[in-house]
C-alpha cells in the first residue's frame, strides 16, 4: 500500500488497510461519454505525467478518447532499476507515473493536457496531492519532444490564466528520460479494486 502522510483518521487508515476502500469522500461524476473505437492503425504519440498517485492518474485518464494503451510507472530519476518501496522512499528522484499511447488524430496532446491532466488533478500543491505527500507525488510533465515540450508550455500557460485555479500552477515540465514499469500489482488498480484508495477525479470546470 502507498505509504502516506497526513493521512485520514486512524479509523479510516485501518479501514483503508483492511477494506481497499479511499480516505477520501466518493464524489459523484457525469458518466463517460461513449469513446469512439481506436483505428488500430492509426498513428501513436505517448505521452508521460505525474500527478500524484498513479491508481487515480490511470483511472482518470484511461476515460479520455484516443487511448490506446496506459500504464503506471516510474519517471524522472535516474535509476533503471527502482521498486515501489524504493520510489516511496521519496529520495530516488522519481514521481509515481501514468505512460499513456494515444492516436493524436482523436486527440491531441494540448487537449490531453488541458482537459483531462490539469482537471484529474491538482497542478497547485508542491510535492503532494491530497493525502500523498513527498516529490514522488509531485505533479510533472515529461515531454517526449520539443514539440510536446512546447505544446506542455502553453497549456500550462493557458490553465495558469483562466484563474479556474485558485492557486499559481506548479508544475515542473522536463525532458521524458527514465521510464521503469511498475510492478503488476499496481496496473489497472482500480479495475481490480474499484473500491481502492483513490484520490483522483475530472473537476467540473474547463478551460
Amino acid at each position: 500500500m502507498m505509504t502516506r502522510v497526513a493521512r485520514c483518521s486512524a479509523l479510516a487508515w485501518t479501514a483503508f488497510l483492511v477494506m481497499s476502500v479511499g480516505c477520501e469522500a466518493a464524489r459523484s461524476a457525469p458518466p463517460p461519454a461513449a469513446k469512439v473505437a481506436v483505428d488500430p492503425n492509426g498513428p501513436r504519440e505517448v505521452a508521460i505525467l505525474a500527478g500524484g498517485c498513479f491508481w487515480g492518474m490511470e483511472k482518470v485518464m484511461r476515460e479520455a478518447p484516443g487511448v490506446v494503451s496506459i500504464e503506471v510507472g516510474y519517471a524522472g530519476g535516474t535509476s533503471t532499476k527502482v521498486s515501489y518501496d524504493d520510489v516511496s522512499e521519496g529520495d530516488t528522484g522519481h514521481a509515481e507515473s501514468v505512460r499513456i499511447v494515444f492516436d493524436p488524430h482523436q486527440i491531441s496532446y494540448a487537449d490531453l493536457l488541458t482537459h483531462w491532466y490539469f482537471r484529474g488533478h491538482d497542478p497547485t500543491t508542491l510535492n503532494r496531492q491530497n493525502n500523498d505527500v513527498g516529490t514522488q507525488y509531485r505533479s510533472e510533465i515529461f515531454a517526449t519532444s520539443d514539440a510536446q515540450r512546447a505544446t506542455a508550455e502553453a497549456v500550462k500557460a493557458r490553465v495558469e490564466q483562466s484563474g479556474k485555479w485558485k492557486r499559481p500552477i506548479v508544475t515542473q515540465i522536463a525532458p521524458a528520460t527514465t521510464w521503469v514499469r511498475a510492478e503488476e500489482e499496481h496496473q489497472d488498480y482500480l479495475i481490480k479494486h474499484p473500491n481502492g484508495y483513490n484520490d483522483h477525479w475530472l473537476r467540473p470546470f474547463d478551460f
